[in-house]
């Protein structure tokens, strides 16, 4: 289940009704899903999207989504630090960003237009919808390892539109650890 941490105001939720009403009032859409038969995390593609369809189908009826597809990384995945560089800097998209994840751990950084950066923690059974035009950036958890169903309402996917504000550079791509407490000269 996600965690969310807002570190400017020292509160972590877990709950997952905390965590999950939170984030409505940013916007963005969490759930948990239990899959439509038991599916083993190292499952082929086709065995997974089989195994979410119906979900997959609730979301693309609502959201406009036109295609699915699963995104494996490793550690081992080549080309890994130039594909992390692309999503670990703040940036938006044209089009929502839906994950579901099946394994491993990552953060979303959330930072809205007004309040403070928000850190998402998600994990397998997590689903996270973040709407077009949010900022946010993502970073994977110290084990480097992550597999999700992704939805896109363009087949050719989306691009990352980069804000250069910096934000991103005060956060450690850490999941939740001592970098998410806010040090005492960014209090004063």
């Amino acid at each position: 289940m996600a965690t969310l941490n807002i570190r400017d105001e020292y509160r972590t939720l877990t709950e997952q009704a905390s965590v999950r009403d939170y984030l409505a009032g940013l916007g963005i859409d969490y759930e948990r899903w239990e899959p439509a038969h038991a599916v083993a995390a190292d499952a082929p593609v086709e065995e997974i999207l089989a195994a979410y369809s119906g979900e997959i189908e609730r979301l693309k009826a609502q959201g406009g989504y036109v295609t699915a597809d699963v995104i494996d990384v490793k550690p081992q995945t080549p080309g890994l630090e130039a594909m992390l560089n692309k999503f670990n800097s703040e940036h938006w998209h044209d089009e929502d960003e839906v994950r579901f994840i099946i394994e491993g751990r990552g953060i979303f950084h959330i930072h809205p237009r007004e309040g403070p950066v928000v850190a998402i923690q998600v994990q397998a059974g997590d689903l996270i919808r973040v709407p077009r035009g949010t900022w946010h950036w993502f970073d994977l958890c110290q084990e480097r390892r992550i597999r999700a169903i992704r939805l896109f309402q363009d087949s050719s996917g989306w691009t990352p539109r980069y804000t250069e504000s910096g934000v991103d550079r005060g956060f450690e791509p850490v999941c939740l650890g001592p970098a998410y407490l806010p040090s005492k000269a960014s209090l004063s």
